[in-house]
């Protein structure tokens, strides 16, 4: 079996759905979508049939065999390899039992949030904020639906895992804007002399701004004389 690299939850979701029985490509989109796992899975026919050829390539899974039905195009069956079961398990195991440092879109704009004029940010955190609203409302009507299709809580229990992380989120959002708004913010200061000398053409040298903000803490950037 040739190495592979692990990186496609789509990939763990096909073993996984060979695991409980033989299925072809058509069949395992139709079950992960009934699941509603492209909640959770990005899914799409053409990269899962990309997936299932990368994974018969490195023997994880093998052809069982080739059916028609009707008038339908005939239908690879797939099945579970000894190999593929083992990845299964270790991949799962990996995923669930360690913690990986993820790069977040959010978490790489927060990083670089000086750079937008104080008044943008706040605007653009309040429209995160309205839809972050949004968003746990629709999983709400989501899970609604769930339990009206009678789907065990086990089957979506990473629901309510992202949705602990959105009101998480929305929480902490929450807070920044009135911290902003209220001029408590820690480097506030650093962050208005920045965007005015940006504004005034000068350099905007951040030990230079922090000199100017009396330490970074005061909303009107001034030093004490």
């Amino acid at each position: 079996m040739a190495a592979r690299r692990r990186g496609n939850p789509l990939a763990l979701a096909v073993l996984a759905l060979l695991f409980e029985r033989p299925m072809h490509p058509y069949e395992m989109a139709v079950t992960l979508r009934e699941r509603r796992k492209e909640e959770s899975i990005r899914l799409n026919y053409g990269s899962l049939y990309a997936v299932v050829q990368s994974l018969e390539k490195h023997g994880l899974i093998r052809v069982r065999e080739t059916v028609r039905e009707g008038r339908r195009p005939e239908r690879t069956v797939y099945e579970i390899t000894e190999p593929g079961k083992l990845e299964l398990f270790d991949w799962l195991e990996e995923l669930i039992s360690t913690p990986v440092k993820e790069y977040t879109g959010f978490e790489a704009g927060l990083s670089l949030l000086p750079v937008l004029p104080v008044e943008d940010a706040l605007r653009l955190l309040e429209a995160r904020k309205t839809k972050l609203r949004e968003h746990l409302r629709l999983r709400e009507t989501l899970r609604e639906i769930a339990r009206g299709e009678r789907l065990t809580r086990l089957l979506y229990l990473e629901w309510e895992y992202t949705d602990m992380l959105h009101r998480a989120e929305l929480e902490w959002v929450t807070k920044l804007i009135e911290e902003i708004r209220d001029g408590s913010l820690e480097g506030l200061g650093m962050w208005r002399e920045f965007q005015r000398r940006i504004a005034a053409g000068l350099d905007p040298d951040p030990s230079g701004a922090a000199e100017a903000a009396d330490g970074g803490g005061r909303e009107d950037g001034r030093s004490e004389g």
